[in-house]
């Protein structure tokens, strides 16, 4: 009895034994176990913001020049740098008389730049650029009506009252000028702000001045008696070339044409 008391106390504990190694083990399997809650589903991203961070600014302006009046396109470069597009246009009519010759004259100023904006301080700038298409120029009509005096290369004549002297005459210049300014403002503020005022001041090379002048008609020498032909006649076509020449000479120091401008604007 005592050895089947004893065996019966040995296979109790051995049964606890292995009730309790199963309980501490955690991979055990365990089928009557709950299973595990999901963890909860992450809520969709919000879409991020669209920023302005990136965008090249742009800032557009008008102006008043003494190429005309016009306006201007600006790109950011850089921090301090900028490439600015502009046109200008004006035209002007104005009637005047040289050497006993009336000149019905018109200025057309039609231009178009290009330049590069470098800021030294500031607003402060230094641009170097170039009038890639320079259309400026002056035309008249000349007329001298007959039976008065007009000079050529010093020498008078009398306009034909038969055949009054008339031409054109034309002052042309340099299809493309390279130009340097200086001046004070940004059409694209590096700030808050949008609008800006600009001045600035400078030149553009646009080189000699080259004056045609065609006339036709009839001529007579100073007593009104010995008339000609202008076309056909030698002496008085030597004189014309000569009183072109001085034209030329006249209009030689508008080689460099100053430029000076005001203009407003607007950044995007």
């Amino acid at each position: 009895m005592r050895r089947v008391g004893a065996f019966a106390v040995l296979v109790l504990m051995a049964g606890l034994s292995t009730s309790r190694l199963a309980a501490a083990t955690p991979d055990s399997p365990d089928s009557s176990a709950a299973p595990a809650p999901a963890p909860p589903a992450a809520s969709p991203a919000a879409p991020a913001k669209e920023s302005s961070e990136g965008r090249i600014p742009i800032g557009v302006g008008v102006k008043m020049s003494t190429l005309g009046i016009g306006g201007d396109v600006a790109i950011a470069v850089s921090h301090r740098t900028n490439v600015r597009f502009g046109f200008n246009a004006f035209s002007y009519g104005h009637t005047f008389d040289k050497d006993g010759v009336t000149y019905g004259g018109t200025l057309d100023l039609r231009s178009a730049q290009a330049t590069y904006d470098i800021f030294l301080l500031k607003g402060l700038h230094v641009s170097p650029g170039v009038l890639f298409y320079n259309g400026n120029q002056v035309t008249a009509n000349a007329s001298v009506p007959g039976g008065q005096t007009f000079t050529l290369s010093n020498t008078s004549y009398i306009s034909d009252a038969a055949n009054p002297v008339t031409g054109t005459g034309k002052l042309s210049l340099y299809k493309a000028a390279p130009m340097m300014l200086f001046g004070i403002g940004n059409l694209v503020p590096r700030n808050s702000h949008h609008f800006s005022t600009s001045f600035e001041i400078g030149a553009a090379y646009q080189g000699p001045p080259r004056v045609t002048l065609n006339l036709g008609g009839s001529a007579c020498d100073s007593t009104g008696l010995f008339c000609r032909t202008i076309s056909s006649d030698p002496t008085i076509q030597s004189n014309i070339a000569a009183e072109q020449a001085k034209l030329n000479k006249s209009a030689s120091p508008y080689k460099f044409y100053p430029v000076v401008s005001f203009g407003v604007g607007y950044k995007f």
